[in-house]
């Protein structure tokens, strides 16, 4: 009797640290489902893929028994739309998952963000699968290459937006400068009339200069030579030597 008291203690003891361990287990992930639920989804609402399930899923109209068949072309274009979406939200998870990944190590970000980061790329991955089938559904094989068709949409999209950009760019850039060249000509015309103004000056200027300086070189030439009065002079006292002489 004893024996069976000593094993049914640890016994109790091991059902209730179970029991205790699985009821915890349980809350855990109730709450984090509770709590992954409440997120903010990362991307907004999904429209394309709205507008293709109410095409596909279309209620007929009142008084009518069916609803109106919706043409296969207008469906493909609505999943192929879809698709283009994908893609688009593909390439921004790409390029925020690094970032936000070094974001979390440095704890700049908390868990909250990396975990609707996770959920969203979750989702993408769900939408994919369910996109291929659809477009399988829809024709035979096309869920292999529906996305190589978006990719390049995408592409093309980006592309457009930028020639766009670079145009719009342009045409200020062009207004700049037309304005920066009419303020350069106009500059430009300023200092040339100026230089018209001045020349004219200058010369009249440069003239006196020059009469001055052939005056002052004329004075200097009839100094040096001794000039009319000094030869006059000097004819006067040979003469009268002369006269002495005579005498």
């Amino acid at each position: 009797m004893a024996s069976w008291l000593g094993l049914a203690v640890p016994l109790a003891y091991l059902s209730i640290l179970i029991g205790s361990l699985a009821t915890f287990s349980s809350l855990y992930r109730k709450r984090k489902l509770a709590s992954s639920l409440s997120l903010e989804a990362w991307f907004p609402p999904h429209l394309q893929r709205n507008i293709y399930l109410s095409l596909l899923h279309l209620e007929p109209a009142p008084g009518q028994e069916k609803a109106t068949p919706v043409p296969d072309s207008v469906l493909k274009a609505a999943l192929l739309q879809r698709a283009c979406e994908d893609i688009r939200r593909i390439l921004s998870v790409r390029s925020a998952k690094p970032a936000l990944s070094q974001l979390l190590q440095r704890g700049s970000v908390g868990d909250e963000l990396w975990q609707r980061f996770l959920r969203a790329e979750k989702e993408i991955e769900a939408e994919l699968r369910d996109v291929v089938e659809e477009a399988n559904a829809l024709q035979a094989g096309w869920g292999q290459t529906i996305f190589q068709s978006a990719n390049e949409m995408v592409n093309n999209a980006i592309i457009r937006e930028k020639v766009a950009e670079i145009q719009a760019k342009a045409k200020t850039d062009r207004e700049w400068w037309d304005k920066e060249r009419a303020s350069i000509q106009s500059q430009f015309m300023k200092e040339l009339d100026e230089d018209s103004v001045t020349a004219p000056e200058a010369k009249t200027v440069a003239g006196a200069t020059g009469s001055d300086r052939i005056n002052s070189d004329e004075d200097a030439v009839l100094v040096e030579g001794g000039g009319p009065a000094s030869s006059g002079s000097a004819a006067g006292k040979g003469a009268k030597k002369r006269k002495g002489g005579k005498k």
